[in-house]
This record gives structure tokens, sequence and C-alpha cells, in this order.
């Protein structure tokens, strides 16, 4: 690790005049392989001494908790004064324009915080690791977005492809498409048959790509292609996870979403999920 990050040295290059190097005294270069394991050893201790909890991914951090009554937000901002103290210790800050409150609940009364002496400001709605978290924590938007982000991509591969074979189509829309369309869908999975007919439009757009197939139907399109609708590969993903939490347990989160009991009413097996 010493190795990695002793004696470097940066310039700055502008046309063709270029500055002395200075000596790198700070920080990791991107893009190595120990990047992120000792970026990961610097934030480990980040949540020491914090009562609420602190969900921690990369250099994205959430502080959370629920404040039903006056002591939870004040047991909030002490955390928040933890972090003020961690950065201070350890010379960094928290890109306060990114710092946002996001309150869930009808009835959530929108205390204030504060962080370094300033009121953080509310939010709507905040990306969580690209999905879209609203303060109702409404459904249709993450679809609305995946449709929109995928009828993009569509039109690019529309306007920069001159193939419309089967062998040229499919594979470009399986990997630019479909990761949009199911990108984090365990979280906002549809549930109203509006949203499921959006994300299904979107697929039937990509099918009509293939040419030969214009008369057809979706489903013999997608018959025709040895594609599933995005419904039935939401359901397969289902059962596999179901599979896996019967055959190797589930661990404690699986442990309170199901219980299993004996039956002698199903079929290949003696034990049915509840």
């Amino acid at each position: 690790m010493k190795n990695s990050l002793k004696g470097r040295a940066h310039r700055v290059i502008v046309n063709e005049a270029a500055s002395g190097w200075q000596p790198v005294t700070s920080g990791i270069p991107q893009g190595s392989i120990l990047g992120p394991v000792l970026f990961n050893i610097f934030i480990n201790d980040l949540d020491a001494g914090v009562e609420c909890t602190i969900s921690k991914f990369a250099d994205d951090n959430k502080l959370g908790g629920a404040v039903d009554f006056l002591e939870g937000k004040e047991a909030l901002q002490k955390d928040l004064e933890q972090l003020e103290h961690w950065e201070m210790i350890n010379g960094t800050n928290f890109n306060k324009s990114k710092c946002q409150i996001l309150h869930l609940g009808q009835s959530n009364t929108g205390h204030k915080y504060k962080l370094r002496e300033e009121w953080l400001e509310s939010s709507p709605a905040e990306r969580d690791l690209v999905v879209l978290a609203g303060s109702r924590l409404h459904r249709s938007q993450p679809h609305v977005l995946a449709a929109q982000r995928t009828n993009d991509t569509l039109g690019c591969i529309k306007h920069s492809t001159t193939s419309r074979s089967e062998e040229g189509i499919v594979p470009l829309c399986s990997a630019l498409v479909q990761p949009h369309l199911e990108h984090c869908v365990k979280f906002w999975a549809p549930q109203f048959e509006k949203d499921v007919k959006v994300l299904e439009c979107v697929q039937r757009k990509a099918t009509k790509l293939v040419r030969g197939l214009e008369g057809m139907s979706c489903e013999e399109q997608l018959r025709t292609l040895g594609l599933s609708s995005l419904e039935k590969r939401r359901l397969r993903g289902d059962l596999i996870v179901l599979y896996s939490f019967q055959r190797r347990g589930s661990g404690e989160g699986g442990a309170e979403l199901f219980s299993l009991f004996s039956s002698d009413k199903t079929r290949g097996n003696g034990s049915k999920p509840h």
C-alpha cells in the first residue's frame, strides 16, 4: 500500500505549457485495484458513535431513523454532529450540496436538521443506487423513468444500425435495453396493470425493430424470437429467490418474510411457504 501511494506527483498542462511537478499528499488514484479497498478502510469507522441507522456504499452514505417523537429528532441531529466531528478529525468534508433530507410518511412533521451550522434542504425524491425513492414511495415514477431511458436507447439503436435482422437487433436489445427495464426491479416491481403496460410497451417497440415480424402480435413476436415477457421474467426471478430461500435458508431478512410448514397437499415437495 505504501508503494502504491508514496512518491506520486502531478502537474497541469494547458495547451503546450506545463507547470512544475508537485507532490501528491492525499487522495487515492482512481481506477486502481487498491482504490476501493483503501477507501473502505478510510470510512470504516464512520458509524462509530452513531445511534441511528447509517448505510454506507462507496462514497454514498445515508443516515436515517424513525422520528416519532422529539427525542428521535434530537438523536438524528446528534448523529449529524458526530459525523461533523468525524470529518474534522479525518481531514475531509461531506459534499453539503448533495446532502438532502427525505421525509417519509404521511404524518411526518418534517423536522429541519443542520450540518456545519447550515440547514439542510428537503427533497421530495432522492436517487438510491440509481432507483428513485420519493417521499410517498410512489411506485409509478420509477416505471416512467425506466421507460424514458429505454426509449432513448431504442432511438439510438434504430438510427445507428442499418441491419434489422434478428441476429443484429436481439443482442443489442438484450445488452442495452433490457438492463434498464430490470435494474433493481425487486424494489419497484409494478403492481398495477397500467405500470405493467408502460414497460411491456417499451419491449414491444424493441421487437418491432426486427424485420419480418410486423404483422404478428406481441406474444407471437416474443415466441418467434425466443424471448419472454417482462412480467414472466419478474415471476421467474421471484421463484428463483423463493427456491433459494427454501433450499439454503434466508438469513435474517428472509426469515421475517416466509414461514415453512409441512403439507401433504402440495405436489413435488413436502413444504409450503406461507
